[in-house]
This record gives structure tokens, sequence and C-alpha cells, in this order.
């Protein structure tokens, strides 16, 4: 698997199984507490209570798009592909990789993606 290390392998196979359980205690441990509730309060508490239940949900959010991407990182290890990028299909270096294991770019290619006008 392009150019990395059985040890390397290795290392970000475990690296993301500990993100992806993390990642699903986390969420469990959100969705089963209680929403916080709107009780007949001041407009100022009623406000709080409106901006930390959306806080609540766009963490949600954001840990459910984080175990999607390592999800498809450990389906690339599965079908031989994980350390290739997706955009251009050279190896992504290990330092990138060990800093960000669900990368699925090379350097060069996240670059220019970055830079593109949205």
């Amino acid at each position: 698997m392009n150019g990395l290390t059985e040890e390397q392998l290795n290392a970000l196979h475990t690296a993301l199984e500990q993100r992806r359980h993390m990642l699903l205690d986390q969420v469990a441990l959100a969705t089963a507490g209680p929403a916080v509730e709107e009780v007949e309060t001041s407009p100022a508490d009623s406000a709080s209570n409106r901006t930390m239940n959306q806080l609540q949900q766009e963490t949600a959010g954001h840990q459910m798009t984080q175990l999607r991407a390592i999800k498809h990182a450990l389906a690339k290890f599965s079908d031989g592909s994980y350390g290739s990028c997706e955009n251009c299909g050279n190896d992504i270096g290990y330092s990138r990789l060990h800093a960000r294991p669900e990368a699925t770019l090379c350097i060069a290619c996240q670059t220019r993606s970055e830079r593109r006008p949205r």
C-alpha cells in the first residue's frame, strides 16, 4: 500500500479505529442526553437555551462528518487503496497521514482544493 511500511499501516489503522470508537461514544453520549429545555424564563435565558441546542446539533453534525471520513478511510484499508490520493493517485505522505489518518488527498491536491474559489 503506497510506500507505507506494515508498522506504519498498523499504527494508522489503530489510530483510525480508536478515533472511530471515541466519536461513537461521544455521539451516543450526546444523543442520550436531553436537549436544553425551553422553560418559561426570561428572553435572555430562552436565547441561551436555543444557542446551546444549536451548538449541540452542530457538534453532532461535525462528529458524524468525521465518522463518515474515518469509515471511508477504513474501507480504503480493505480495498488496498489507503494512502493513495483520490485526486491524482500519488502517495499521501506518512507525515500527513500520521497527522490526519482520514486524509484522502495528498498535500499538493489538498492545497489546490483549498485555493479554488467556491
